[in-house]
């Protein structure tokens, strides 16, 4: 049987609600006659017409925040801690071993936006999928989000993963996991009613702050989800290696072998 991939990444595109607005990326496009004047500027002389067709390069101009798109969170991002105490490790130093491995996904679409999954729902759609967990298995986290894509509610749907979820799966040995949500958390919108009426902090972006007991990465605005099953397959999400960042770009993609 051939190998299948599987593309599981958003475009990083103009004019589409990926972020806030405040975070959203800019793209210029300068395409093959705009750029004469700086191709020209390499070669003295040079003129338009002396181009096969006129045409010098394309190239684009990109504004952006290391978490457009999808993109692969390092430790860094949650806290300046992990494991307890220790500094934790910015993008350019997960090890690369955390992100080739086998896949889990979890199927969370029937949640609620705004929900908190809890230990007890992930275990219950490990029995359901027949899964064991195994030290760095990959989990992807399918939340209604990923049909919201490019939507204005997009940013505020699907459910989010707990502290004691993401803990269940950490203290598993998984090391790497991702939704295709906006946040591994749940909605801010959620979180900000719930703190406007408990007023107990802990409840902020609970789940990325279960790395501060123990380091982990995950991947956010994953893509395509739907169409993986439970398991039986690779997932692939090296992060651009920008130093000292919090996080990186990534092309993730699920492999069929």
């Amino acid at each position: 049987m051939p190998r299948r991939i599987v593309d599981l990444s958003i475009y990083l595109e103009n004019d589409v609600v990926s972020d806030p607005p405040a975070f959203l990326p800019k793209i210029t496009y300068l395409d093959h006659k705009s750029t004469f004047e700086g191709m020209a500027a390499f070669f003295p002389g040079l003129k338009q017409q002396d181009l096969p067709d006129g045409e010098a390069w394309a190239f684009e101009q990109v504004s952006l925040i290391t978490h457009n798109g999808t993109h692969l969170d390092a430790p860094y991002h949650f806290h300046s801690t992990m494991n307890d105490g220790e500094r934790a490790i910015t993008i350019d130093e997960v090890p690369l071993d955390w992100c080739f491995q086998p896949g889990v996904k979890l199927d969370f679409r029937h949640f609620a936006d705004g929900y908190v999954a809890t230990a007890a729902d992930v275990e219950a759609e490990l029995q359901r999928i027949g899964h064991e967990l195994k030290p760095l298995d990959i989990v992807v986290v399918n939340t209604r989000a990923g049909s919201r894509y490019g939507n204005d509610d997009y940013v505020s749907a699907g459910c989010g993963m707990g502290f004691e979820a993401t803990m269940y799966l950490l203290e598993r040995g998984v090391r790497l996991t991702g939704t295709d949500a906006w946040s591994w958390d749940a909605p801010f919108v959620y979180t900000a009613e719930k703190y406007k009426a408990t007023h107990d902090a802990s409840l902020i972006w609970e789940g990325h702050k279960a790395g501060r007991r123990i380091g982990y990465c995950h991947l956010e605005k994953l893509h395509n989800l739907e169409a993986l099953p439970g398991d039986g397959f690779k997932v692939a999400c090296f992060p651009m290696k920008i130093r000292g960042a919090s996080a990186g770009w990534t092309r993730a993609v699920a492999i069929f072998d």
